[in-house]
């Protein structure tokens, strides 16, 4: 049966679009949406689905126009899938941690923690520069500044502790720039 790693998303709405745009044989389309026969075939009586609206798979980028014309052509031809399920599930995930890499909130009360990070940053890695330190814990270069020269209004209260530990980047981020300039 279905299997969500081959078929095309939503197999039903797929099955009922090609029944009514397209001449494939009912073997051909529940070939390609990983169903019964059977149930294609009472897709196609209205026995089954009824008031489920077809979903294009060419709109969803899992046909193309002329696969479609090629097996019409040749009903002992089956319709070959462009993207599966799950690359574009994957591909959905990707562009959603793609998005929370750009801009990260900060909650306000992990703000405080900010110079925390930035002291232990300079503390132990004297020659970062302050482009890195912004990367990494997402500053201003005047607040670097300040810290490096001691001149902070909190300083006192400053403890240098890991931004990785307090959550501002990921231990691969940091690797990435200690590594640019070690």
């Amino acid at each position: 049966m279905y299997s969500p790693s081959t078929g095309p998303l939503m197999p039903k709405a797929t099955a009922i679009w090609l029944i009514e745009n397209t001449t494939l044989t009912f073997q051909q389309i529940a070939d390609f949406c990983e169903i019964h026969i059977l149930e294609v075939q009472a897709i196609a009586n209205e026995e089954s689905s009824q008031g489920m609206m077809g979903a294009s798979p060419i709109v969803m980028g899992q046909l193309t126009q002329q696969e479609i014309e090629r097996c019409e052509k040749d009903p002992a031809e089956k319709l070959k899938i462009q993207t599966s399920m799950s690359e574009i599930l994957l591909g959905a995930m990707a562009k959603r941690q793609d998005a929370a890499r750009g801009s990260r909130y900060t909650p306000r009360a992990r703000r405080g923690e900010r110079p925390d990070a930035i002291a232990w940053l300079l503390k132990q890695y004297p020659s970062i520069t302050d482009a890195d330190v912004i990367k990494l814990v997402r500053t201003t270069k005047s607040t670097i500044v300040a810290i490096r020269n001691r001149a902070h209004w909190n300083m006192t209260n400053i403890k240098p502790k890991s931004p990785v530990v307090l959550g501002f980047c990921t231990q691969e981020e940091l690797d990435k720039i200690v590594k640019s300039f070690s």
